[in-house]
């Protein structure tokens, strides 16, 4: 059984489909790249893979459950509990250290517990930066911060919008390097990105063209390791 899979998932505004006949199969452990120009259907997938929108039709199973059937309260937990978001804009506390914005992850899922999220911020480079604030920390290390903060709960899957998208070429290639090691751990990865470069990096990529999956490309000599 596939970890995550899209059957016939529509998303309707009117008369716009954002998603017209979307079927997507993502397999445990399997890195992918979401393509498309603006307006293709990538945020709307991203939304609704991501527990934050339901499809108008269409099942969507996430470990054999359909989360399209699953209330709003029931999908907040699915999304805290399986879901690690990382973001283009990152979203963190500005007046809490990179430690206590990983902490403030676990506050909704458990008990915060500083170890741990220490360990999370070793997993990405960052213990040395532990106490800083987002405005001491520069773009890479603000979107690291976002990745150990994905990672605090153990999520089954990594989704991510764009993340590098606010980047730099260097802080890029760090980031795009630190999903390589977090695939090798068996994690499995859904990145939304514009960027060619950044896509090819990936096992798979899908293709999202006026809401509709116009094509799938394999990776043929999948490494996982960034060239600019």
């Amino acid at each position: 059984m596939s970890l995550l899979e899209l059957k016939h998932v529509y998303k309707i505004y009117g008369d716009l489909h954002a998603l017209d006949d979307v079927n997507l199969k993502v397999e445990k452990g399997e890195w992918v790249s979401i393509m498309g120009p603006s307006g293709s259907g990538k945020s709307t997938m991203m939304n609704i893979i991501g527990c934050m929108d339901k499809p108008s039709k269409g099942e969507v199973l996430l470990d054999g459950v359909d989360i399209a059937k699953e209330s709003s309260k029931n999908l907040t937990l699915i999304r805290r509990d399986k879901i690690g978001l990382i973001f283009q804009q990152f979203h963190l506390v500005n007046y809490l250290s990179a430690l206590e914005n990983v902490m403030l992850a676990q506050y909704y899922h458990s008990v915060p517990d500083k170890e741990e999220a220490m360990q999370a911020l070793e997993r990405v480079g960052l213990a040395d930066r532990a106490r800083h604030l987002p405005s001491q920390l520069s773009g890479g290390e603000q979107q690291r911060v976002c990745v150990a903060r994905a990672l605090i709960n153990y999520p089954e899957i990594i989704l991510a919008d764009e993340p590098t998208g606010n980047l730099d070429d260097k802080n890029e290639e760090i980031v795009v390097d630190l999903f390589h090691k977090l695939h090798a751990e068996g994690t499995t990865l859904i990145v939304v990105t514009h960027d060619p470069e950044v896509a090819e990096v990936a096992q798979r990529t899908v293709v999202l063209r006026h809401g509709k999956l116009e094509r799938e490309v394999i990776n043929e000599n999948f490494t996982g390791t960034f060239q600019h």
